[in-house]
């Protein structure tokens, strides 16, 4: 019994120190002590005390660095080095752009939970607040969304015009430049709340604001030309475009064939140095109204003229050019599907002056990295924003329609197969708002370029998910088009969210995790450049480092799946702390399961697009749901949060298990895939969606009057009046809520036969006479109910409305156009 007691506690303290993730010198000293211990009580014969002192001395080698780096480090370095892939210029600047922000401590096992906690939601100034308040509600009061996307097909003059005059461009450039230089929270809440009201006027304003030359003229251009193009920009006399994408290139902005050349040529008699540019741009949002075009394109100074004659490739280049420049072309539109300005910007033996470049010609070669820097900024606002103000939109008009609109005398909110897609309504749209005030406080803070990707992609896609849902409750009231639906052009534009900024399909398979690996990785980038370096001590510290590491994580995972995450850290007590728990657990899992994974693929894992998009996957929910518990404590972990952010968590962990179930069902080698899920799930699935009761319950919470509604539907234009669409279905819920009472008592007693008369109005009446309603509740009740009546109604036409917008050019006419211009 005595060797079997000592047994277990010799590996309980093992257990103990990998556990708690022990440096190789305290288990050095842990087994030389046990070595001393077994030797004096003599517990240990002759052959076991052997096996432990050569168990020590191989600890007290491996602790020994020069020792160790000088013989077992330098073969494995040699090999390492054999097998590492190379990495492009272009790899490592976008490896290197942005930074490493809170999906690093829920990608390495086990997160600081105080650092989030710390972390302070960006506040709105007054000055921000009140531009909020007035000119984003003024400029939202302007806007009739059926005659944009339908009749003119374009942002009118008078609502273009009060965006320029008001600073909506440039909302992004500091004051010192004369910009109104809003933080990213404001940025986002301003795109959020013209969003709910017009998707066409919200991209108009976003784009400028995202990726575009103001951007990059403040963080890289000259003093000259800031100077030169900056009032411009904020007076709304300058509209600016940015070319990257065409026929050749779309999400890989590096395979783009728009090229220029260094050369001389004469501008106004001048013998000047510049660059001759050829380059065919497409899909490019305001180009058909741009008075300045921020173009990329390949660089080659063949001839040296730039200073080195040793370099003739400098990559990519961004150059500003005036939209009238001699030689480019704009002003063909596509159609996306929305009414904003999208088209085209070409030109050939395009001549520009060499200082054209922004930030001059020591910026030759230095465009991809100002792109992918400033795409991951604005990534983290502009289309979380659109995806937010669905979000937003749907859940107060589903709640309001779901309780004005019935169906077999009942409220078709009440049926459970609508509150499975309410209440899922109801749990993202808490997401969402989670995820957008966290990730543009962090672009506020930092420059993270992971979490924006997570932000972009699944902002996204829970936002057709969203529009969706909203369409089937709303049935036909959301398909007929017309001034009073609210949800068609969002719906119609959702798939525009999807596609740019990188598709999601790419933002998901290539760029989370494929990114996210090796920037959160505590060792897996050093190692590389220590390679590259060929610094072998450095490599020495990073490889071991990165053993016990990937020990610990493993023994963590292992540990926290058979206890149920007991042992895991919950910072606070409260509803949520399991949640906390759980998160560590599956924090530690995706440690361990990364490790393994990069360790036995390789680079073969930049070719398993689908599994690394699976941990991916995980990654992005264990930030969502990081996201959602910050957001809890934000708002004072209140009650009446709870269902909401437990609904919200819920469906992360169920997607975390959805993505490592995918993941260890496709894993090549199946021995392997079978321990790592013993390892990550030793008593089988542990989590599971929402359920229908949780789901019921925020599904109601959606229907009814109540502070956390009013917040999370916040940015919510509902200031149009009884004809706007929003408004109007906003009129009509709280005259329901005034009259839900007696209208309940009027509608039963219509449903039975009770009430006389053809009329509504006679029907009331008779419901007077009868002492089923008073005066007073028959008024009400007559007001709520033709509200009701419009309400739920669908636009129709006569057909000379649409004839006026036919036109007289055939289709004929429009191909012969296009083979002359081709």
């Amino acid at each position: 019994m005595t060797t079997l007691i000592i047994t277990l506690a010799a590996v309980a303290i093992a257990w103990a120190l990998a556990f708690t993730g022990a440096p190789l010198l305290a288990w050095t000293g842990v087994l030389g002590a046990s070595l001393i211990a077994a030797a004096a009580t003599g517990y240990l014969g002759p052959v076991g005390l052997g096996v432990l002192g050569l168990v020590f001395a191989a600890f007290a080698f491996f602790s020994i660095r020069p020792l160790r780096a000088a013989v077992a480090t330098r073969p494995i370095f040699a090999a390492f080095k054999k097998v590492l892939p190379e990495m492009s210029s272009t790899e490592r600047e976008a490896l290197e752009a942005g930074d490493v922000w809170w999906e690093g401590e829920m990608f390495r096992g086990r997160p600081d939970w105080q650092q989030l906690h710390d972390f302070q939601a960006t506040q709105l100034t007054e000055a921000e607040q009140a531009f909020l308040e007035n000119e984003v509600e003024t400029l939202c009061s302007m806007i009739d969304d059926w005659e944009i996307e339908f009749e003119q097909r374009a942002v009118p003059e008078p609502v273009m015009a009060y965006i320029r005059d008001n600073g909506f461009l440039s909302m992004l450039i500091p004051a010192e430049h004369g910009g109104l230089g809003f933080s990213a929270v404001a940025q986002s809440a301003v795109v959020t709340k013209i969003a709910t009201k017009s998707i066409a006027v919200a991209v108009t304003v976003m784009v400028p604001n995202s990726l575009g030359p103001g951007e990059l003229l403040v963080h890289y251009g000259t003093p000259e030309q800031q100077k030169k193009w900056l009032p411009g920009l904020v007076s709304g006399k300058e509209i600016p475009c940015f070319g990257l994408t065409g026929p050749e290139v779309g999400s890989d902005a590096t395979a783009m064939p728009d090229n220029g050349v260094v050369c001389y040529d004469e501008i106004d008699g001048q013998r000047t140095l510049g660059i001759r540019l050829n380059f065919s741009k497409r899909w490019i949002t305001l180009a058909p109204i741009a008075t300045v075009v921020g173009l990329a394109f390949k660089l080659e100074d063949p001839d040296g003229l730039l200073g080195d004659r040793s370099k003739t490739e400098y990559g990519i280049t961004c150059a500003l050019v005036p939209a009238n420049h001699p030689g480019v072309e704009v002003g063909r539109r596509h159609y996306p599907g929305s009414a904003f300005m999208n088209g085209t910007v070409t030109g050939r033996d395009v001549f520009i002056p060499i200082d054209w470049i922004i930030g001059g010609a020591d910026k030759a070669g230095g465009g991809w990295r100002m792109l992918v820097e400033c795409l991951s900024a604005g990534r983290g606002i502009s289309l979380p924003a659109l995806a937010a103000a669905a979000g937003q939109a749907a859940y107060r008009m589903t709640g309001a329609y779901g309780r004005i609109r019935r169906q077999f005398k009942l409220a078709i909110g009440k049926f459970e197969g609508v509150q499975e897609a309410s209440g899922r309504i109801a749990g993202l749209t808490y997401t969402l708002e989670s995820m957008r005030l966290l990730t543009a406080s962090g672009v506020d803070h930092c420059t993270p370029s992971v979490v924006t990707a997570v932000a972009k992609y699944h902002m996204t896609e829970m936002m057709r998910r969203i529009i969706i849902d909203a369409m089937d409750i709303h049935s036909g009231r959301g398909v007929q088009q017309g001034p009073r639906n609210y949800l068609a052009a969002g719906y119609k534009a959702a798939p525009i969210a999807i596609t740019v900024e990188g598709a999601n399909i790419m933002t998901r398979n290539l760029m989370i995790f494929g990114q996210g690996a090796i920037r959160c990785h505590p060792h897996v980038f050093p190692e590389m450049e220590a390679a590259r370096a060929d610094d072998l001590s450095a490599f020495d510290r990073e490889l071991w480092s990165h053993i016990g590491y990937s020990v610990n994580r493993g023994v963590r995972a292992f540990t926290l799946g058979l206890t149920g995450a007991k042992l895991a850290r919950a910072p606070e007590a409260g509803p949520l702390s399991d949640y906390y728990r759980q998160l560590e657990r599956m924090s530690a899992s995706l440690a361990f399961v990364s490790d393994v994974t990069m360790g036995m693929l390789g680079g073969d894992l930049k070719r398993k697009e689908r599994l690394s998009a699976r941990l991916g996957d995980v990654l992005s929910q264990l930030y969502i749901a990081s996201g959602v518990l910050w957001y809890f404590r934000h708002h004072g972990s209140r009650e009446d949060h709870v269902t909401h952010a437990r609904w919200a968590l819920d469906n992360c962990l169920a997607e975390i298990h959805k993505a490592f179930d995918g993941f260890f069902a496709n894993f090549p080698s199946r021995p392997m895939a079978g321990l790592m899920r013993t390892m990550v799930f030793p008593w089988g699935r542990p989590y599971r969606e929402p359920s229908d009761a949780l789901t019921g319950e925020i599904a109601e919470s959606l229907m009814a009057p109540s502070r956390l509604r009013d917040e999370l539907t916040q940015l919510v234009y509902v200031n149009g009046g009884k004809e706007d669409p929003i408004g109007r279905i906003e009129h009509t819920f709280e005259l329901l809520i005034k009259a839900e009472e007696p209208y309940l008592k009027y509608f039963k007693a219509l449903s039975a036969g009770e009430l006389d008369g053809h009329t509504p109005e006679k029907k009331l009446a008779d419901a007077v006479s009868k002492g089923v309603l008073s005066a007073e509740e028959r008024d009400l009740v007559a007001e709520y109910d033709a509200a009701r009546y419009d309400a739920i109604q669908t636009d129709d036409f006569p057909a000379s409305y649409f004839a006026q917008f036919a036109g007289t050019t055939s289709h004929e006419e429009v191909e012969e156009e296009q083979r002359q211009v081709a």
